[in-house]
């Protein structure tokens, strides 16, 4: 089974920046080069970004 991957433009959710994306996974992190966000590629098609989710403290321990 082949890994999707896609790429092209998304609009950031928190500051409406428009960012070009390069061979990107879904659930992979981004940051946007305008604000600084954390953002989640939530779909590939058509690309969607999402605020990736904060890190708890317990997460990894």
């Amino acid at each position: 089974m082949p890994i999707e991957t896609a790429s092209g433009q998304a609009q950031c959710p928190e500051c409406f920046a428009d960012i070009t994306l390069s061979t990107v996974m879904q659930n992979e992190i981004t940051q946007c080069p305008g604000c600084g966000a954390e953002l989640e590629i939530i779909a590939l098609e058509p690309l969607t970004l999402a605020l990736a989710p904060q890190e708890e403290e317990d997460w990894g321990e």
